[in-house]
């Protein structure tokens, strides 16, 4: 069998392995040892034998040499052995990749003066002991600079380290290192699936995807059926789709029944479909096997102190009962007794194993809720945790795949296998799919769902399968997408653009073009000149794609353009009608209210579409019989992230981010063509965008509109949060009218940012306007093509800003290009400086807003599901203490926090931090590297409740800060401490009415 160690080079090279691992290749007669390299490995080597992982360069090493005592490395005798071990801890101990130069020297001297005339380090040949301490000293920087530089004098050590280097095995390894590197330099680590499964062989691999059917399968799901589904694949394999039903309490036949029909959507076809419930009597018999053997307990501690207990590593008071008594309380617990129903079934591990997965976890407890699959046959489950090892070694599987947040409960797997002696399972730890603006909690993606935020669990703001897919995602991007990740171990946060640019590659080269206009302040275009009529034409739906098939255009001398087109066009210029050819603007007419409405145009179809600069998408306007020549109403859907966070932490409370408006609709009418598409037809809308149909025409319902949703095509722009997104429409310079300004958006509409402004009359411009702007009251002069006589500047500037306008108006007036050609050589505008507008009265100082007060700790313990943290409850002055949690753990003991008189902020809003709301926030110095914290000090004699103020910017603070105005995020990085440790913000003291607030030693300390 071949012994294969895997070299990461991710980590600092393990040379030594390495070396090691080369020599014993290079034996003769030849040993069967095989290296591979892994660009995500985290650990430097690891080699995997006998169901166990043993890592490290120096472990790795010392395995080998173990397991091939006839490569001689463990010396002739066991004199030799003793101080080969000896040796090769040393290097282990003293010479780390990088450390202080003293005692580094120290080391390099005692290795000198030992190889002095000796060529290696024990005995007359090479051993372990010297590849060992070469590899330390390989990737050792400062023994590697003071080497280069010629300033370590040596000698000895200079020429041993020389010789080992030279030696073949040691060379072959350098230099497949560094094949390896190469090789690597140009791939990605996401995108590679060659993760060197330990025991992998053709024919003999067998995966497994074990979805909980509690909920829809969503993108992050999709990566590990895809995963699965690879490495089974790439070795001639098998997929295992196993059910894993073991909480009857969130399950349905519903979830699982989708959970079927998405996995074949994804283009994966398991070769087994089973249920953990399969083997419920078997996980029975193991659970009590593990009774029997006093490696579980039935425990019913009530679950608050069992969380204190694991937490502080103190054993429950049940863990040593009897065999018979345990199997008693089992047996009531299968029963599903009152005493039962009160208890849970732990494994006895280790109750001081420093990962707390290990501290005797539930391995069993009781649902009486009727299970989807087997009724109420069973009234005691097992946890996920107890019949995953269990079911994947009884199933075949030979690699179980699981996202790293399983990392901590590995070892939990790897002992029940061992413990219940059954056949041995690899694991491989792969990153989970998280994006940007998304959650992936069942949970919290079902309370979007029942709080109606969403229309169901296939929304096209969800990130379910069926939620991306109805938002335009096709399956073939999602799986060429993921399987670009590959199996890579490294967790990040993706941002969604490049998901959706594959997806564009997918449908552009297909997806038929269409024409939909903006409904809203349509403009009416007339071709003048012209006598035909409306007629209708053939045109290919895709120009660089014939096979796209052909759609029906219908031309006519009647037109309609969008108004954001039309306000921007010019007298006499030449435009391009998009499929038909240029025409040339002759007059355009405006409304009372200063809007486009009709405009004259003359064909010219002659002209150079590659000379104009505006290409328009136009649909015609003529009055037909024939139905389907009329355009088609349309809703066009877009749709915001429902979150405004990019990355929610685990404190975060999620209503404080919730995104106020999410969809957005506007109506518009599309070509006659729309009339045929189906539901889920993916097509593009000249100019606007790719989209995908979500209601299709119904002509028993012709009024209803056609429901477009918008696809993102992976630009920055269809992917940006619209949260607070305003985007203003400018002035239209081509329009002698356009004071009244409006906000025209393909989506929404938003308010003006130069606030109401008073419609001006066309037909009765002067050379001088008096508009209010944001800069200020300033005369703009405007002056295009002919116009009205001069009202007299006096009268001007004297009338009042509403009298402005001209009292009456004609209905419409109209610019011709005749008309205007005499005096439209050259339009200006002129603005002349106004008295500048009066201050806005200054409103109250931002940090009077912040409620702080002097507090004290009347208790303080830590938090049960949290090491970083403390739980404390503060007297500020009110009825009853708050509790508040803080990350103070590492620096102050509970002894040194009990008692103290502090500074407390009460009025953040509360925010639950690993499952105990935190009520206030205490607030400290801190040195700049956050090595050292300390509580700020009140002056003597303050009692809780004493307010702080700042002189000069008192008010009444705020109830409830609110997050979105980020009050705490603007004043916090202005607080600090001076040299005389006094705190203040932005210069000015922290105050209450017994004196300043100081640090206790940080001056020039930041507070947070």
């Amino acid at each position: 069998m071949v012994t294969k160690i895997s070299v990461s080079l991710k980590a600092t090279p393990a040379y030594g392995a390495l070396a090691v691992a080369h020599a014993l290749a290079a034996h003769k007669p030849a040993l069967d040892v095989q290296t591979v390299f892994s660009a995500t490995q985290d650990k430097d080597a690891v080699l995997a034998t006998n169901g166990t992982e043993i890592a490290g360069s120096i472990a790795v090493s010392r395995a080998l040499a173990a397991q091939f005592p006839a490569a001689g490395l463990y010396g002739k005798s066991a004199a030799d052995a003793s101080q080969i071990d000896y040796w090769t801890d040393f290097s282990l101990d003293n010479i780390p990749p990088a450390g202080d130069f003293k005692r580094l020297s120290a080391t390099f001297d005692k290795l000198n003066n030992h190889l002095t005339l000796k060529t290696f380090i024990v005995g007359y040949s090479v051993s372990l002991a010297d590849y060992a301490v070469w590899g330390a000293l390989k990737s050792n920087a400062i023994f590697n600079k003071q080497l280069k530089g010629g300033k370590y004098d040596g000698e000895h050590l200079i020429r041993w380290y020389n010789y080992v280097g030279a030696l073949e095995p040691v060379k072959t390894a350098l230099q497949a290192l560094e094949r390896a590197k190469d090789a690597a330099k140009d791939r990605r680590d996401q995108g590679s699936f060659d993760i060197d499964l330990p025991g992998a062989s053709d024919g003999n691999v067998v995966t497994r995807f074990p979805p909980e059917p509690s909920g829809y399968l969503h993108i992050g799901h999709s990566k590990a059926v895809i995963l699965n589904d690879q490495i089974a694949r790439a070795y001639n394999g098998k997929l295992i789709m196993r059910f894993d039903d073991t909480n009857p309490s969130k399950e349905k036949a519903e979830y699982e029944q989708s959970i079927i029909e998405d996995v074949a959507l994804l283009g994966v076809k398991a070769d087994v479909i089973t249920h953990t419930s399969d083997h419920f009597d078997t996980i029975f018999k193991y659970a009590e096997t593990l009774i029997k053997m006093h490696k579980a307990y039935v425990d019913d501690t009530d679950q608050e102190t069992m969380r204190a207990e694991r937490f502080d590593g103190i054993e429950s008071k049940n863990r040593n009962l009897s065999v018979d008594e345990n199997l008693r309380r089992f047996e009531e617990m299968k029963k599903g007794t009152e005493f039962g129903l009160t208890a849970c079934l732990r494994a006895k591990i280790d109750m001081s194993d420093k990962n707390k997965a290990m501290r005797d976890p539930v391995i069993y407890r009781c649902n009486l809720t009727p299970h989807h699959y087997t009724g109420t046959k069973y009234k005691a489950y097992p946890t996920y945790d107890f019949a995953c090892p269990i079911v994947d070694s009884l199933e075949g599987v030979t690699h179980a795949l699981r996202t790293i947040e399983y990392r901590d409960r590995n070892a939990q797997y790897a002992w029940f296998l061992k413990t219940l002696n059954l056949r041995w399972v690899h694991v491989w730890d792969y990153s989970r799919l998280n994006f940007v603006y998304t959650l992936l909690s069942k949970r919290k993606l079902a309370w979007f769902v029942d709080e109606g935020r969403v229309t169901g669990w296939d929304d096209p703001r969800f990130p379910t399968v069926r939620g991306i897919r109805r938002r335009g995602m096709t399956i073939e991007a999602l799986r060429t997408y993921i399987i670009s990740q590959g199996a890579s171990q490294r967790d990040i946060m993706l941002e969604w653009d490049k998901l959706w640019a594959t997806n564009k590659k997918v449908i552009d080269p297909i997806a038929p073009r269409h024409t939909a206009l903006v409904k809203e302040n349509l403009v009416k275009v007339k071709v003048v000149g012209e006598t035909f009529g409306a007629y209708t034409k053939a045109m290919p739906k895709h120009k660089k794609n014939p096979d796209v098939g052909m759609k029906t255009t219908t031309f006519s001398t009647d037109l309609l353009i969008e108004y954001d087109d039309a306000k921007d066009l010019e007298l006499r210029e030449e435009i391009t009608l998009m499929d038909w050819g240029n025409v040339i603007v002759k007059s355009i007419s405006f409304g009372e209210s200063g809007r486009v409405e009709t405009i004259d145009v003359t064909l010219n179809l002659e002209g150079d579409f590659k000379k104009t600069k505006k290409k328009i998408t136009w649909l015609s306007g003529a009055a037909t019989k024939a139905v389907d020549q009329t355009p088609v109403p349309l809703t066009l859907l877009d749709y915001d992230y429902l979150i405004t966070k990019k990355k929610m932490e685990e404190e975060d409370n999620l209503a404080d981010y919730l995104t106020d408006v999410t969809e957005f609709k506007v109506d518009a009418v599309g070509d006659a063509n729309l009339r045929l598409y189906q539901v889920g037809d993916i097509l593009q809308l000249e100019r606007k965008g790719y989209y995908i149909v979500d209601r299709a025409y119904d002509r028993a319902k012709p009024t209803e509109p056609v429901h477009l949703i918008f696809i993102p095509d992976g630009k920055v722009a269809s992917l940006a949060s619209k949260a607070n997104e305003a985007r203003p429409l400018l002035l239209p310079c081509c329009c002698p009218a356009a004071a009244n300004v409006q906000h025209v958006s393909t989506m929404y509409k938003l308010d003006s940012v130069y606030g109401n402004q008073e419609p001006i009359d066309p037909t009765k411009v002067t050379s001088m306007y008096k508009l209010d702007t944001v800069y200020g009251k300033q005369d703009v002069v405007f002056t295009s093509g002919p116009v009205a006589p001069a009202a007299a500047p006096s009268a001007a500037k004297s009338a009042p800003a509403a009298a402005a306008a001209p009292a009456a108006a004609p209905a419409t007036a109209a610019v011709s290009a005749d008309a205007a050609a005499a005096g439209d050589k050259k339009k200006e505008k002129k603005v002349k400086g106004g008295a500048p507008a009066p201050a806005a009265a200054q409103e109250a100082s931002i940090i009077s807003k912040l409620d702080m007060v002097v507090g004290k700790i009347v208790s303080v313990r830590k938090h049960p599901d949290a090491d970083t943290l403390y739980v404390e409850h503060i007297d500020v002055g009110e009825e009853q203490p708050r509790e508040v949690v803080s990350g103070l753990v590492k620096f102050m003991s509970e002894a040194d926090m009990l008692g103290k008189t502090i500074l407390v902020l009460k009025n953040l809003k509360p925010v639950a931090m690993r499952g105990i709301k935190s009520h206030a926030m205490v607030l400290c110095a801190s040195d700049a590297d956050h090595t050292k914290v300390e509580f700020l000090v009140p002056p003597a004699g303050s009692v809780p409740g004493d307010r702080v103020y700042f002189e000069g910017h008192e008010g009444t603070p705020e109830a409830v800060l609110n997050p979105k105005k980020k009050v705490w995020e603007t004043v916090q990085p202005m607080f600090t401490t001076r040299e005389d440790l006094v705190a203040v913000w932005d210069g000015v003291p922290f105050r209450t009415a017994k004196g300043l607030v100081k640090a206790a030693s940080l001056a020039k300390a930041t507070i947070k």
